[in-house]
């Protein structure tokens, strides 16, 4: 029940709202250009233009063989040429340009937390649009799906820096979801699956704050396409400091209550409570075959893209040793 609570905060003044409108295209626009300079440029220099560590496409070509080398995955060995020249030889492939990514975005009202001035909305729009840019630079496409108190918004898969720049205004634009008495994320996932046709690597945005039942529906997302659970979290949500007497409002259904964070016991149980839903959604992740990416209100996104690309560069091997015949496995 805790990780559903934020800070009240005071709302916005009416001339800042009313102005708001007319300064953000501009904004969209300054934001993309940020993340190319201090995102993206650094990106590239670390993955060294190897964008398919991230995102894979949806079709292979193959390109040429060559001899195997330490680390090549051996399910591209073909086993014919390596029985004829008596010596390993992999297949190499090039990917299919035409891989379409989509965003789930679940942009309700508990994603609009954050316990500093970045919020878990914030830190979900520089993902979305770093992904989308680097993803699009190299003729790739992206849609997206918008969740509010439902799916209310679908962003058709297209390519090209325009299309990024729509979708991050509409991010920065849309406002505050109503409070609606629960998320429903199983929705949103149900409506992917109808949506998205053609295999596809899908990120799912969210906090996963949600009613159950979503569980499933990812599962059987996860069984025609890539997916990825990006899981938004603050770290307030994990661990309450000792701020005293404080007022703390559900996000979802607008319940108020009075806590005292002083009491030791309480943040405990809080810490108890957040521990234990953070392993029942690492053991639902792992039980739908996701991978998943963890982003902190508090994180360095280059630091957090970069041991996401670690993980997967891991698991392909780790996959590909598992289908390396024995005697091979030995000469390795």
């Amino acid at each position: 029940m805790f990780g559903l609570f934020k800070l009240r905060r005071k709302p916005a003044a009416a001339a800042a709202a009313a102005s708001a409108p007319t300064q953000l295209p501009a904004s969209a626009e300054r934001v993309l250009r940020r993340l190319e300079w201090t995102v993206i440029r650094r990106l590239d220099g670390l993955l060294q233009g190897d964008y398919r560590t991230l995102l894979r496409g949806s079709g292979l070509d193959l390109a040429d063989l060559r001899e195997y080398q330490l680390h090549d995955d051996v399910r591209h060995i073909d086993w014919n040429v390596t029985a004829r020249l008596q010596q390993p030889h992999v297949r190499v492939f090039t990917e299919d340009r035409e891989m379409a990514a989509w965003f789930l975005l679940d942009l309700s009202p508990s994603v609009d937390f954050g316990s500093t001035d970045q919020r878990k909305r914030a830190v979900s729009a520089e993902f979305v649009a770093v992904l989308a840019r680097m993803l699009t630079r190299h003729g790739n496409r992206v849609g997206a799906l918008l969740y509010g108190t439902g799916v209310d918004t679908v962003f058709p898969a297209r390519g090209g820096r325009m299309h990024v720049l729509q979708l991050l205004h509409a991010m920065q634009t849309r406002p505050q979801a109503a409070e609606s008495g629960g998320t429903k994320l199983h929705e949103l996932l149900q409506t992917a699956a109808a949506t998205v046709r053609r295999r596809s690597t899908i990120f799912v945005v969210s906090d996963f704050i949600s009613e159950p039942g979503w569980e499933r529906p990812l599962a059987m997302l996860a069984q025609r396409h890539e997916v990825v659970a990006v899981r938004l979290l603050d770290p307030m949500e994990l661990e309450l400091p000792d701020l005293g007497l404080i007022p703390i409002r559900d996000a979802e259904t607008g319940e108020q209550l009075l806590v005292d964070t002083h009491d030791a016991g309480f943040r405990k149980r809080f810490a108890r409570i957040a521990a234990q839903r953070e392993a029942d959604l690492r053991d639902a992740f792992v039980k739908a075959g996701v991978d998943t990416l963890e982003l902190s209100t508090q994180d360095d996104l280059v630091e957090a893209v970069m041991r996401f690309a670690e993980l997967r560069k891991r698991k392909s091997r780790m996959s590909g040793a598992r289908a390396m015949p024995a005697h091979l496995r030995s000469a390795a």
